[in-house]
């Protein structure tokens, strides 16, 4: 039987709206004069039929599948802070023995209120930034689905909502991601450690997942981690669990298995402001916190980031994105730019906010930029409630790789 489930869109993932057209959307409507009867409510269009996630079409990456979404060039030219080069090449392991299940955010331009079942250029790219690096310690698994589009939002923020998009949002994506995990659970685990990882709209169906497939029943047992990036999950203040995950502690180190790691990013110059859509619980929950797990450093305190962020500003929000000299005077030609020892990351709790704190280890004398992208800009304008959003996943990618390696191995030597 389908669960019905509207999910909580956590953000417009990698294209731009406005945060003030987002609290627009939320305002109540004003209400309609005495004298004249209100409409009644268009009914709400029948769910679709589910997908058969037996059919390859229905993945943009899966181990047995052509035209695979994961495999791309992800070079990347390390970029010292002397301003030296070397350039890096990616191998991914084709008999890792953990698997990765990725659910990616809200992007795309279809024009209903669901994405169709197709791979187009949006989707294939963010899988390109944000998860095919996995690659190098599992294999990669990472459905298609019928997610709320941007189109919809935009519409909805514009006054003139999309017929059916009124209301909860529809149980689609949630079933869709449900139905894949148990597609990927009969035909290919095979009773192997599987990590999930989210960003956005993805990390929002991932912790509703969890909450009624995997939390407390026997799929508990093949959770190595769960990585929920660009999320509000709830823990109790001052504890690890009994918030949204009953059973499933926050990590605290990379042979800790069976355990969730989430995080929004901001810049230490630009904390979260008080319509932050980040950082805290998006709805009252007394005694609730937002859950903040430093990948740099899992036991706490600050760490080093390994960053990887796209060479060229393609892949993040072309239109608003300033292009970056990465290092004075060099041409960077792989995909993909690494800055080590450039960005330090610290968990920040305050009274209102915990979220990812982002620090620049700037140096005006050095040819390496001390600037990084990331900002949510329209007209010009910074928003600071979306603080770094758009590059969860970039700031903290090297980071995870070395997690999800010692974690499998953990996970491996408790399972042979």
């Amino acid at each position: 039987m389908r669960h019905r489930f509207a999910p909580v869109l956590l953000s417009v993932g990698l294209v731009l709206w406005t945060a003030q057209a987002l609290a627009a959307v939320a305002q109540p409507r004003a209400p309609i004069p005495a004298a004249q009867p209100a409409a009644a409510p268009a009914p709400a269009p029948a769910e679709p039929a589910g997908n058969d996630y037996g059919d390859p079409a229905d993945w943009l990456c899966r181990p047995d599948i052509a035209n695979n979404a994961c495999d791309v060039d992800l070079t990347a030219t390390v970029v010292a802070p002397d301003g030296t080069t070397e350039v890096r090449p990616f191998k991914a392991d084709t008999k890792a023995p953990i698997d990765c299940f990725y659910v990616y955010p809200t992007v795309s331009l279809d024009p209903g209120v669901l994405a169709t079942m197709k791979a187009e250029r949006a989707e294939r790219n963010v899988v390109k930034q944000q998860f095919a690096m996995l690659g190098a310690v599992c294999r990669l698994y990472a459905p298609l689905y019928r997610q709320y589009t941007l189109t919809a939002l935009a519409a909805a923020m514009s006054g003139h909502p999309l017929p059916g998009s009124q209301g909860p949002r529809p149980p689609t994506p949630f079933n869709d991601v449900r139905d894949a995990w148990e597609w990927y659970l009969d035909h290919e685990n095979h009773g192997r450690g599987v990590v999930l990882i989210g960003h956005s709209q993805g990390s929002g169906l991932l912790i509703e997942l969890i909450k009624t497939q995997i939390d407390g029943k026997p799929e508990q047992a093949r959770l190595i981690s769960t990585i929920l990036m660009g999320a509000n999950l709830l823990v109790p203040e001052g504890r690890d669990v009994g918030g949204d995950f009953k059973t499933i502690p926050l990590c605290h180190g990379a042979d800790q298995t069976g355990c969730a790691i989430a995080f929004a990013s901001f810049r230490d110059t630009s904390p979260p402001p008080e319509n932050s859509l980040f950082g805290r619980p998006r709805t009252p929950a007394p005694g609730m916190v937002a859950a903040c797990v430093n990948p740099a450093a899992l036991s706490g305190g600050p760490g080093p980031l390994k960053a990887y962020f796209p060479a060229s500003r393609m892949a993040i929000a072309p239109s608003a994105q300033p292009a970056i000299d990465w290092d004075r005077g060099q041409t960077i030609e792989t995909p993909f730019v690494a800055v080590p020892g450039l960005l330090t990351a610290t968990c920040a709790d305050t009274p209102a906010f915990h979220y990812l704190s982002i620090h620049v280890n700037a140096d005006p004398t050095s040819p390496r930029t001390s600037v990084i992208p990331g900002d949510v800009i329209i007209g010009g304008k910074i928003q600071t409630n979306w603080g770094l959003h758009l590059i969860d996943a970039n700031l903290t990618l090297g980071n995870l790789v070395d997690i999800v390696r010692q974690e499998g191995a953990a996970w491996s030597a408790g399972h042979p």
